[in-house]
């Protein structure tokens, strides 16, 4: 009978160690976060007039239970986070984009700042930097199209360059010059690494400087180099280049691994961004039953992305002829009249079904750290009637 009484405990205390343990894991301090969420996809990735990272942010410390995943943030969305006690949200469109002059109640951006500050909300968005990311909504939006083989249409480059610095100086240094001195010099200026080694000019021997410069040390090298007529004068300069990403970059140009008819890839696409129904612009002289071999698309307004790239079908949304006067319609009739279908699926629809998948691989990524959790009131605000 006391056996039977004492057998419970351990599994009890086991229950009570695990919620201790887990709570434990909890949270995140909102910096560490932020920096695994860029090792996910870093912002560098993004296009140049995007405005991503962290839009607002709560006074710190500030600690992080919940992230909420939304693709945009509405007033409505906003009351969900709330309702939600959520810390940080990840809206994949930025809600703030153009400056703002003042903070007020009059509108209904001004006051997503407001109720987000009073509430100890951050908002933080990734934006293109996740359309580029080889993770991100492109490679998402291609697994719709069946078995394939992708690559980015405009490839992204390097955060970083190879070396340090993003200027290389290479001269040769012959024997009747102080190599000591030249050395000496070089390795006194900030931001240069430099390596040496024994090359050989018709019968003469000679050392070979290469320096690693940044912009600002550069002058200086610059500076130094000219003193000696003999040195500047086979001084050779290279302006370095970040090298391009294979996986990573702007839309995606995918080529199936077996050719299907623009109906069947029309109920594919359907299917995978659960549509009843897409928008479609046929190439001259095709049909439904016309063979699609090679699929070039963009999430987003991609019409940028996609001119001139040769492909059997366009996959991507129609730009508001507000924003990019009327550009899309006249795209549309371009890549039509070479032939090239065109499939338009409005702006989000293309990008909303991802956060499922982001969800999970963010789960992995800050290994069940915090909770994540989707919106479910997050909608496209367009609807076809």
């Amino acid at each position: 009978m006391l056996s039977s009484c004492v057998r419970p405990v351990p599994t009890t205390v086991r229950f009570v160690d695990s919620l201790i343990c887990n709570s434990s894991r909890s949270f995140m301090d909102l910096k560490a976060l932020l920096s695994s969420l860029n090792d996910f996809a870093s912002l560098s990735f993004a296009e140049s007039w995007d405005n991503v990272g962290l839009l607002v942010e709560p006074s710190p410390p500030h600690t992080v239970n919940t992230l909420f995943l939304t693709n945009d943030l509405t007033e409505e969305v906003m009351e969900e986070v709330l309702q939600k006690k959520a810390d940080l949200i990840l809206s994949y469109h930025p809600p703030i984009f153009r400056p703002m002059k003042r903070i007020t109640w009059n509108t209904w951006k001004e006051r997503l700042v407001i109720r987000a500050l009073e509430n100890r909300v951050g908002i933080y968005s990734p934006h293109t930097a996740y359309d580029a990311a080889p993770q991100g909504v492109n490679n998402w939006l291609a697994k719709g199209l069946g078995a394939c083989t992708s690559r980015p249409i405009h490839p992204s480059k390097a955060p970083n360059y190879p070396t340090e610095g993003n200027h290389r100086v290479e001269f040769n240094v012959n024997y009747t010059q102080d190599l000591d001195k030249v050395m000496s010099a070089v390795k006194g200026i900030d931001g240069v690494s430099v390596t040496s080694f024994s090359a050989r000019t018709g019968n003469e021997e000679q050392t070979r400087i290469n320096l690693n410069c940044t912009q600002k040390a550069l002058m200086q090298v610059v500076d130094f180099l000219s003193r000696n007529k003999q040195l500047y004068q086979k001084t050779e300069i290279l302006s370095l280049e970040k090298p391009l990403l294979l996986h990573t970059g702007m839309g995606r140009l995918c080529t199936l691994d077996e050719s299907v008819s623009l109906a069947t890839m029309i109920d594919r696409i359907k299917r995978h961004l659960k549509l009843s129904h897409i928008r479609l612009a046929l190439g001259v002289g095709r049909t439904l039953e016309s063979q699609v071999k090679v699929v070039a698309l963009c999430a987003g307004s991609g019409s940028s992305v996609l001119q001139g790239v040769e492909a059997d079908l366009y996959l991507t949304e129609f730009a508001l002829p507000f924003l990019v006067g009327e550009m899309s319609h006249h795209d549309t009739l371009d890549a039509a009249s070479q032939g090239i279908n065109v499939i338009l699926c409005e702006h989000s629809n293309t990008e909303r079904g991802f956060l499922s998948d982001l969800r999970d691989m963010l789960d992995s990524h800050l290994e069940n750290k915090i909770n994540i959790i989707l919106s479910e009131t997050d909608r496209d605000p367009l609807q076809v009637v």
